[in-house]
């Protein structure tokens, strides 16, 4: 599994908490399991490969920590999406911004181009070309303004924790 391929179920998981009224542990408790995905699996082939400890460990840190600085990521995306009201705003594009901007604030270990470049082609992946560019003005305006700063810390880079991305992927 790849950490794209983990930054996407932890985005279907995120989309998942904003039609829900479980907490971020409860939902992870059901979906993070062989049998879901299992299930999943025979007919989505993200879910095809049970992710690793390490793995799971990555996705859970992801749904948990959006789930906790839901309304400070939420007031991020309303102050840059200019000229919208964050109730009109696609709830796909929502949650992977979400996660992309979790990412950049606190797992300072993934640099902030990467988790915008994975946001950007995670977007392309779900819809149009217009908001794949609202995304990527959203998150690189975010990164600009607010001013957050580029910090290595080795949380998520052990060794083998995630396959290493194809030529035609991006490399986060």
């Amino acid at each position: 599994m790849t950490r794209n391929n983990a930054r996407e179920l932890a985005v279907h998981l995120v989309f998942e908490l904003s039609f829900s009224s479980q907490t971020a542990d409860e939902l992870l408790e059901t979906a993070l399991t062989r049998q879901t995905f299992a299930q999943i699996g025979e007919e989505e082939p993200l879910y095809a490969q049970f992710p690793n400890a390490k793995q799971r460990e990555y996705i859970s840190a992801l749904v948990r920590g959006v789930w906790a600085h839901g309304v400070e990521l939420d007031g991020y995306i309303s102050k840059y999406a200019i000229g919208w009201r964050f109730s009109r705003l696609n709830r796909v594009a929502v949650a992977i911004m979400r996660v992309a901007m979790y990412e950049i604030l606190y797992m300072q270990d993934i640099p902030n181009a990467a988790a915008i470049n994975a946001a950007v082609e995670l977007t392309k992946h779900y819809e149009e070309p217009e908001v794949v560019s609202f995304v990527n003005g959203i998150l690189g305006s975010f990164v600009r303004e607010e001013q957050v700063p580029e910090v290595s810390a080795p949380a998520f880079r052990e060794s083998g924790l995630f396959e290493e991305e194809t030529r035609e992927g991006p490399q986060a």
